[in-house]
C-alpha cells in the first residue's frame, strides 16, 4: 500500500497541517470532556502538531480528517491484534448484524463462544462476556470477595490499569470522588517480588480475598514467581485473578498464563478478542463463577448481567478471531515484525549514540519505548518531539505494537522514519527539545492536576512558524 507521504514525487516530511483535525479539536472539548472518550487517545497524550481524529483505517494504515495517511501501531490500545477492517472479522460481524443483534433470550452464539474461549484458557471451566475490560476485572473482583467472604484486594502496583471503577482508580493520581473507605480496601505488591505479596498476607492474615496482576508486562515473570504466587494464594485461602487483556491472543499459545504454565483461578480477556470490535470476558473455575447463577446454595453475585454484553455481531466476531488464529500464523508474524522493528531501531539508536536514551522495553509483540533526557530521566517533552518526529515522517505511534497486518514494506519504512526522527532527537540532546518541539510537551494520563491541552492549539500557530520548524 502505497502512501502520499512516502511517495516518489514527495519529500518524506511533509506531514504537519491539521486544519480539519484542529477545527474538530474545538468542537470536541466543547462537547466531550477532555475531548476524547478514552484518556490515552486525548490531546494532551499528543505533540500539537498531531492528527486530531482519524477517518478510517485499513491494516495498519489509517488516515485522519485532513486526508494525511500514517502507518499505526498502538492499534486502538492493543485492541485490533489482526488489522483494521480484516476481511474476515468484518464478514462475521456484518453476516450477524443483518440477522438482529439483541434478543429476548441468548443466542446460540453465546454458548459457541464461551466454549471456544474456555478451550484456549487453562483452568478455565466457564465464561462469560461483557463489552470491556475494566467491567470484567471488576466482576473478578466481586466474585473474589464473595467466595472467600473477605473484603480486601490486592494488585500489582507495577501495572497502571485494571479497572476504571474504584477499587483500582483509588491507587491512581486520578482518585477525585473516591471515598477513603474503598481506598482502605485495595493494597499493592511489587511484580517479581514474591517477598512483598507475603508480607501482606502476614500483615492482614484472612482479610484478602484476592491477588490480581498481568502474568506479564514489559518485564518478564522471574523463575519461580507465579508459581509462587499459585501457591501463596492457596497457602493463603484468596483467588489468582490474571488479566490477559493484552497478552490475551498477543502472547504465545493465546494466552501468558498458557505459555508460562500457571492458572489462575479467574481471568479476563478482551481487545484482541473481538478485532477492536467490543467484547471482553471473565473466565474462570466452575465452583466461583456458578456463584453468578442460581445453581448453588450460596448468596447469589451480581454477574455481568448487561444488555449488550453478549450482542451477537460481536460474538461473531470473536468467533472469526479466533478460527483466525487457529488457522494462520498470526502470534508468530507478530514476534516476527516485531523482532525486525526492535533489532533495526536499537540499531539506528546506537548508530546515533542514543542507546542511553531512546529504549524499548517488552515482548517484540507488544513493545514499548522510552524517551530519556540527557540526565537519562524519562522526559515527557522528548516523548512529545519524538511523536511530533514520526507523525511528520508518517508514522502513528503511542507505542511498536505491531498487528498481523503490517508487512515488510511497512516495517521498512517504520524504521526509515524512526531513524530520522531519531537524527532529530539527537540534535535535541545537544541543543535543548524546546528548539525543535512546536508547542508544549506530553502529560501522563495519571496526573492530579489538570493541565490544558489546547493551549495554544495548532491554528494559533501561525503557517511561517510551523513550515520553519518542520524544514529545519
Amino acid at each position: 500500500m502505497s502512501s502520499s507521504c512516502w511517495s516518489g514525487t514527495a519529500t518524506r516530511e511533509t506531514i504537519g497541517r491539521f486544519t480539519a483535525s484542529d477545527e474538530l479539536r474545538l468542537r470536541a472539548r466543547a462537547a466531550i470532556p477532555g475531548g476524547a472518550h478514552t484518556y490515552a487517545k486525548g490531546d494532551d497524550q499528543y505533540p500539537l502538531l498531531a492528527p486530531g481524529f482519524i477517518l478510517k483505517g485499513f491494516g495498519c494504515h489509517v488516515w485522519d480528517a485532513d486526508g494525511n495517511e500514517f502507518i499505526e501501531y498502538g492499534m486502538g490500545l492493543r485492541a485490533v491484534s489482526l488489522g483494521h477492517g480484516f476481511a474476515a472479522v468484518v464478514r462475521a460481524a456484518t453476516e450477524q448484524l443483518s440477522q438482529g443483534t439483541n434478543f429476548t433470550r441468548p443466542s446460540t452464539l453465546e454458548v459457541e463462544c464461551a466454549e471456544r474461549l474456555i478451550e484456549l484458557v487453562p483452568g478455565a471451566e466457564m465464561a462469560k462476556f461483557t463489552k470491556d475490560g475494566s467491567t470484567a476485572t471488576t466482576a473478578a473482583i466481586r466474585l473474589a470477595r464473595a467466595y472467600t467472604g473477605r473484603d480486601m484486594v490486592a494488585m500489582c502496583s507495577d501495572h497502571p490499569f485494571f479497572s476504571y471503577d474504584d477499587w483500582a482508580i483509588c491507587t491512581t493520581a486520578m482518585d477525585a470522588g473516591i471515598p477513603l473507605d474503598v481506598t482502605r480496601l485495595t493494597l499493592g505488591f511489587r511484580y517479581n517480588d514474591l517477598s512483598s505479596a507475603e508480607a501482606l498476607f502476614a500483615e492482614y492474615p484472612g482479610q484478602i480475598a484476592a491477588l490480581i496482576l498481568e502474568a506479564e508486562k514489559e518485564v518478564p515473570p522471574a523463575a519461580g514467581y507465579l508459581t509462587g504466587l499459585r501457591e501463596l494464594c492457596d497457602r493463603n485461602g484468596a483467588l489468582l485473578i490474571f488479566d490477559e487483556m493484552i497478552t490475551g491472543f498477543r502472547w504465545p499459545k493465546c494466552s501468558a498464563q498458557r505459555y508460562h504454565e500457571v492458572e489462575a483461578d479467574l481471568s479476563t480477556f478482551g481487545k484482541a478478542l473481538g478485532n477492536g470490535i467490543a467484547i471482553s470476558a471473565l473466565v474462570g473455575k466452575s465452583d466461583i463463577m456458578k456463584l453468578g447463577g442460581p445453581d448453588h446454595d450460596r448468596d447469589r453475585v451480581f454477574l455481568l448481567s448487561t444488555t449488550h454484553g453478549a450482542e451477537t455481531h460481536a460474538l461473531a466476531a470473536a468467533l472469526a478471531v479466533m478460527d483466525t488464529y487457529r488457522d494462520r500464523p498470526v502470534i508468530e508474524t507478530l514476534h516476527r515484525q516485531g523482532d525486525r522493528l526492535k533489532a533495526r531501531v536499537e540499531a539506528s539508536a546506537r548508530r546515533r549514540g542514543l542507546a542511553n536514551h531512546f529504549k524499548l522495553a517488552g515482548r517484540t509483540s507488544n513493545l514499548i519505548y522510552t524517551c530519556l533526557d540527557g540526565n537519562g530521566a524519562p522526559s515527557q517533552i522528548f516523548r512529545a518531539l519524538f511523536l511530533q518526529e514520526t507523525i511528520r515522517r508518517g508514522l502513528l505511534a503511542p507505542s511498536l505494537v505491531v498487528s498481523y497486518s503490517h508487512s515488510d514494506e511497512d516495517i521498512d519504512q517504520t524504521i526509515e522514519a524512526i531513524d530520522g526522527a531519531l537524527d532529530v532527537y539527537r540534535k535535541a540532546l545537544e541543543d535543548g527539545p524546546e528548539a525543535h518541539l512546536i508547542g508544549r510537551p506530553v502529560q501522563p494520563v495519571f496526573r492530579r492536576r489538570a493541565i490544558p491541552a489546547l493551549q495554544p492549539t495548532c491554528q494559533m500557530l501561525s503557517d511561517a512558524k510551523a513550515n520553519e520548524s518542520l524544514k529545519a
